[in-house]
């Protein structure tokens, strides 16, 4: 099989698509490093300040120290660490909805072994911007409103006065809004790349996502789930050596201020932060690339896209 740039033209195995992955990142650091360290910058600084402003220690020692919680006591020992892990997430979201955008443009060059400046990345990036803010934007809050429609019966039961049994369905229906989460996350896990390589819409992207998955949907989710898996890992080693330097600088750790009388300070959460966002700033392109990566591949097993690809390989 001809392999022209970063994968062969052939079906792929989830071992190839990471394989090309991290060849496409060598291909192309100098540019895939300078757009995806603003993103990480912007993710992280947020993730600080809303750890800063939400990590309360105090509500969760209480929660420890009663040894008879309500569920009302659960939810307000855990709200503003919910509401911080959420708004977190969706920071997340948004940066990986558009460094897959963006990496979808620098991995269909590296397919055929083309590299890709900066001024390439934006000239072919640029007409689309609008389209990806609508799909950024969308994907999230359709996302958020699955899991609000899910908990509403709980919380208005709970608000009625019946605060066990509401916050008992809550979590029922917090359970299930997860599943539907997930399983629609994966369907429209291949938008970005669709709106950026096909010049879709927002909805056809995203109903492009969903055709392109169905069928595959466990093998979308198993090879996304290993590339996570295997960024975590990478991540966390670029990040303990931060942790430590933060630790000894200013004596705090989150694994102790359950136990501490004390949050953990800025300085601490500063320092860490910067760990994470070097971290990012290899990892995001990575875990990118493997969803263009895994949009191509579809597209090989059901439209025959390889050869396509061997024909522009062959004119270059």
């Amino acid at each position: 099989m001809p392999k022209p740039g970063v994968i062969p033209l052939r079906p792929l195995g989830a071992g190839e698509i990471l394989d090309g992955a991290i060849a496409t990142l060598r291909l192309n650091w100098r540019t895939i490093l300078g757009f995806t360290l603003v993103i990480a910058l912007l993710t992280q600084g947020v993730g600080v300040v809303v750890q800063g402003l939400f990590l309360d220690d105090t509500r969760l020692k209480n929660l420890r120290d009663n040894p008879d919680p309500s569920v009302s006591d659960i939810l307000h020992a855990l709200r503003g660490a919910l509401a911080g892990s959420g708004l977190a997430l969706l920071v997340v979201l948004f940066a990986t909805i558009i460094a897959g955008a963006l990496l979808a443009m620098v991995t269909s060059r590296a397919v055929l072994g083309r590299t890709v400046t900066a001024g390439d990345a934006w000239r072919d990036a640029r007409p689309r911007l609008r389209s990806l803010l609508g799909l950024t934007l969308l994907i999230p809050l359709a996302l958020v409103a699955i899991l609000a429609v899910s908990v509403l019966p709980g919380a208005l039961i709970a608000l009625a006065g019946a605060e066990d049994g509401g916050g008992a369905l809550a979590f029922l229906g917090l359970v299930g809004g997860m599943v539907v989460v997930i399983w629609i996350a994966v369907q429209w896990s291949l938008a970005a790349p669709a709106l950026m390589l096909e010049r879709q819409g927002v909805i056809g992207a995203l109903k492009r996502s969903a055709k392109l998955v169905r069928g595959a949907w466990w093998r979308v989710l198993g090879v996304q789930l290993l590339a996570l898996l295997l960024v975590n890992i990478a991540a966390s080693i670029i990040q303990v050596p931060f942790m430590l330097l933060a630790g000894g600088v200013t004596n705090d750790s989150f694994g102790s201020f359950l136990s501490s009388d004390s949050n953990p300070s800025w300085t601490f959460l500063i320092i860490t932060g910067v760990g994470a966002a070097i971290g990012s700033m290899f990892t995001l392109p990575i875990s990118a690339a493997v969803t263009s990566l895994l949009y191509m591949d579809q597209r090989i097993r059901r439209e025959a896209l390889d050869i396509e690809l061997t024909r522009a390989a062959n004119k270059q």
